[in-house]
């Protein structure tokens, strides 16, 4: 794959403290040969390198706002696997900005609806998966997480490399 046609993928950035709290779930739960990456919070995962100027343009100017207020509200069982549900109407309403203005670029699992998620465990029998979403319910109490920018990523085989960071207004 040339460099010019790696896909772009677009993220939203955790703030240390929260990054810390999920990284670690996914270390401790995510079979250690599929994990590659580190926490992430996904809003696109498949852009054209064709658009990152405009991606550029329209994350600079999402950004100006204050951080956008989210919660981390649970375990969702994924079938095979566990994420954290993150809540955000207002990083909900960016990322559909955002879908509204990219359409036609997005490929179906983007132009479908979007449910904020941290996938801490991925590629397990099912059973597992749900054991582990079970415990966690058992104790979990949604907090708050920061979300401190969005960036653009180039992917690369499985590793995401950086293009752009947008940071919120403090």
């Amino acid at each position: 794959m040339s460099p010019d046609a790696v896909p772009l993928i677009v993220s939203a950035l955790l703030g240390a403290q929260d990054f810390a709290w999920l990284d670690d779930l996914r270390r401790r739960h995510y079979p250690v040969q599929h994990n590659r990456l580190p926490a992430h919070l996904t809003l696109f995962r498949h852009l054209p390198p064709s658009v990152a100027a405009e991606l550029r343009q329209r994350l600079t100017q999402a950004t100006r706002t204050g951080r956008p207020a989210a919660t981390a509200v649970g375990p969702v069982d994924l079938d095979g696997g566990v994420a954290i549900r993150i809540a955000s109407p207002a990083l909900e309403a960016i990322r559909a900005d955002l879908a509204d203005a990219l359409f036609s670029l997005l490929m179906p699992q983007d132009q479908a609806g979007w449910q904020p998620h941290v996938t801490i465990q991925n590629k397990v029998p099912a059973a597992e998966g749900r054991a582990l979403a079970k415990r966690l319910a058992a104790t979990f109490v949604p907090r708050a997480v920061r979300i401190d920018g969005l960036a653009v990523w180039s992917y690369r085989g499985g590793l995401w490399e950086p293009v752009s960071r947008h940071m919120f207004r403090r």
